[in-house]
């Protein structure tokens, strides 16, 4: 059987799902580029237009896990592994991975940098002196082997097919198209040999997705195709109408997630932390009850064992050995610190997250393009939940900025992002939905 790029591309056209062995074929074609950037961008463009089945999907997803090396570890013990679409004050999977690797799981964690408003796990990683986030097989094997877990950069051997397409996607407004995600987002996290894997689908001012059902929609295809590859997932959708921490920016975010591991701070990221865990061990038969599993893991934040893994992994990749012991001490801080008072009295009924993290990407804690310098310094900190009662007296949000002109800018963005209202705003719940 001859095989041929237009040939598949028309199938798609037409609104038929081309054959697993046609996929493959194209696939590998993306990697040795005997498909060209023009069929690149066709087939994409035919995919948001028309779909594909599920069986497409699958096909497709399984051939760009392909397209690389796929991981083997040397363990007997079960590998699992979350993934976020993404928000402020996201910083969950720096709490979970040691979280998880405290109770004997192994966490081989493939993050990503800032894309948009929303912050990047790697960016927030490397706010830390020395440690590294791209470590080769033989180095992610060894920290794997002492510590459960490591929080990497993926190596142009994870899904390469993926990389290739994905940058014609982003040129070719193609991005936002429900089977290509979906392939993007599960190649390279089944690239990690996984076992299981949870999914936190994130909607509101802060996520991709604004509303509960578009959410809804992506969490389905991800954990119906995740599972058709033989990887146990399910997928919580929650709130993101908030930053998760009270927090924007990189070393303000480490910052909370060592409130949680050291303190057991109470709060939005310690809750989904635990839950997503909780649910995880729960899916893969390793805790009878998401309650067990949620009582077992917030023993090991209150007894310190979390902070201790946190602790073994950043030694690990390069950086401080006795950083949470004394993480002032290494953190950037920035040169303006400044606070930003309410301009009237009130409660806080809602935040613009999304303006919020932009407001950070402004600081220079973000990129606006791909080649950007973070500033690991600067961002938001200590922002008030929604529901807090004003106190014109007291601060609802402290910015970290370089300049003082920065800042002032800043704070008027804030302010934009915030609404007022007379009466206490109705509560509502972090977790929206659980799909299996």
């Amino acid at each position: 059987m001859n095989l041929d790029a237009r040939a598949i591309i028309t199938k798609i056209k037409h609104g038929e799902t081309p054959s697993l062995e046609e996929l493959n074929w194209f696939v590998k074609g993306l990697v040795d580029h005997s498909v060209s950037d023009a069929q690149a961008a066709a087939f994409a463009m035919a995919v948001c237009l028309n779909g594909m089945d599920e069986n497409g999907i699958v096909s497709f997803t399984t051939a760009m896990r392909d397209s690389g090396d796929i991981s083997v570890w040397k363990t007997d013990k079960p590998i699992l592994d979350k993934h976020s679409t993404g928000g402020v004050g996201d910083c969950v999977s720096l709490v979970l991975a040691p979280l998880l690797a405290s109770v004997d799981i192994c966490v081989p964690m493939i993050s990503g940098r800032g894309l948009g408003h929303t912050g990047g796990t790697l960016d927030k990683l490397e706010a830390i002196p020395g440690l590294r986030v791209l470590l080769n097989t033989d180095e992610l094997q060894t920290v794997i082997d002492n510590v459960g877990c490591a929080i990497v950069s993926a190596t142009s051997d994870i899904a390469p097919a993926d990389k290739r397409l994905y940058a014609i996607r982003d040129v070719t407004a193609t991005v936002d198209c429900l089977e290509l995600i979906t392939a993007s987002i599960l190649s390279k996290k089944l690239a990690a040999g996984l076992d299981g894997l949870i999914l936190d689908v994130k909607c509101g001012t802060g996520a991709f997705m604004k509303s509960s059902s578009e959410a809804r929609v992506l969490a389905s295809a991800l954990v119906k195709t995740a599972n058709l590859t033989g990887c146990k997932t399910l997928a919580l959708v929650s709130d993101m109408n908030e930053p998760l921490a009270p927090s924007s920016g990189n070393a303000v975010e480490i910052k909370d997630v060592l409130d949680v591991l050291v303190h057991a701070k109470v709060g939005r990221l310690k809750d989904l932390s635990l839950r997503l865990g909780a649910e995880l061990m729960k899916k893969n038969g390793l805790c009878d009850t998401v309650k067990a599993g949620l009582v077992k893991l917030n023993k090991q934040l209150e007894k310190g064992h979390a902070a201790e893994t946190f602790a073994k992994m950043v030694s690990a990749m390069g950086g401080p050995s006795g950083f949470v012991d004394d993480w002032s001490r290494y953190l950037p801080e920035a040169p303006v610190i400044s606070e930003i008072f309410a301009p009237k009295e009130g409660y806080i009924s809602g935040w613009n997250s999304e303006a919020l993290g932009l407001c950070t990407v402004n600081l220079g804690g973000g990129r606006r393009v791909e080649t950007d310098k973070i500033n690991p310094a600067v961002g938001l900190s200590d922002i008030a939940a929604i529901g807090t009662r004003i106190d014109k007296s007291k601060p609802i949000a402290r910015i970290h900025a370089a300049r003082i002109e920065a800042a002032d800018q800043a704070a008027k963005q804030v302010l934009d992002a915030m609404e007022i209202s007379d009466k206490p705003p109705q509560t509502y719940s972090l977790i929206i939905e659980k799909i299996e």
